[in-house]
This record gives structure tokens, sequence and C-alpha cells, in this order.
């Protein structure tokens, strides 16, 4: 799969916010569960925290699929 560029607005947003906006979770109260049962990588690191600041370039993967923000 390629990479996929998600616009953001505002100089970050966070891990949660991300899911939200890909749909992978309605509300943000979800956001921790998902976190447990799925591996997420943010720069080929593996993250778990929801509230992690995401920054234009960073890349981020979830279920094989890359997103870049920009």
């Amino acid at each position: 799969m390629g990479e996929q560029l998600v616009r953001i607005t505002g100089e970050y947003i966070t891990l949660s916010q991300l899911l939200k906006k890909l749909n992978f979770i309605v509300t943000g109260g979800e956001s921790r569960l998902f976190l447990q049962e799925n591996v997420i990588e943010v720069n080929n690191s593996v993250e778990d925290r929801r509230g992690r600041k995401l920054y234009t370039g960073d890349r981020v993967t979830i279920a094989g699929q890359t997103y870049v923000l920009g």
C-alpha cells in the first residue's frame, strides 16, 4: 500500500484526533481500547499514547496503511 496524505490544520493533531478523522473510532473515548488492540507506529516506532502530538511530516502506520501528515 502507498502512503496517503492527511491534511491537518494548526500546529499539531493528537493521535486520538487522527483516529477520529480517519474514521477508525467515533468518539475519543474509544481511542484507548483501539490502541490496546492495534499496533500503531509513528515514524517507525510503536506508539500507544492517545495524546501523542503529531506534526506535519510525521508518518503514522495503522493496519498496514501509512498516513503522512501535511
